[in-house]
């Protein structure tokens, strides 16, 4: 199944995959950003594909790169029982293409993503802290953040509730 699913984005979205990686039988497929959200549209939509579920999205920090910032998306199709990896280059000062319109789930996995990488998501709903006080300073999970034994108080953001819509 995963030959079928490669080769129909590859197909499809020959000049948006930029490399595709296998490891241990899962794929990862990096692309570029602009075309993240029409990749993640034909993967949800696709009756062959069906990723009707966005598992996680994560940020990872290589600071030594020009693009400082992998956004990987992790998807799951629950029909088809197949797995894939997206994955997005960024560098410190670019935002990536929200997805919250493919996947409502996506809006608290990118709040998380902007909240300890400090990664913004172009169109997002409701981008602000979603761990963090609202008045924290900094990126925790960023390699150049400083490490200290400050204590920090948490107030779980009580003073601006969540956007409902």
């Amino acid at each position: 199944m995963d030959d079928l699913i490669l080769n129909k984005i590859k197909e499809i979205f020959s000049d948006s995959i930029l490399e595709v990686v296998e490891f241990r039988s899962q794929f990862t497929c990096v692309v570029r950003k602009h075309d993240l959200p029409t990749i993640c549209r034909f993967l949800r939509d696709d009756p062959e594909m069906m990723f009707n579920f966005l598992s996680c999205i994560s940020g990872v920090d290589f600071p030594e790169r020009d693009l400082r910032f992998d956004v990987v998306y992790e998807l799951y199709s629950i029909s088809k029982n197949h797995r894939l990896r997206l994955k997005v280059k960024v560098n410190q000062e670019e935002s990536v293409p929200s997805i919250t319109s493919i996947w409502r789930t996506a809006n608290w996995h990118e709040r998380e993503v902007f909240d300890l990488f400090g990664i913004n998501f172009e169109g997002h709903p409701d981008l602000r802290r979603i761990l963090l006080p609202d008045d924290y300073e900094g990126h925790p999970l960023r390699k150049d953040f400083p490490l200290t034994r400050e204590e920090v108080a948490f107030s779980h953001n009580l003073n601006r509730p969540p956007k409902i819509e």
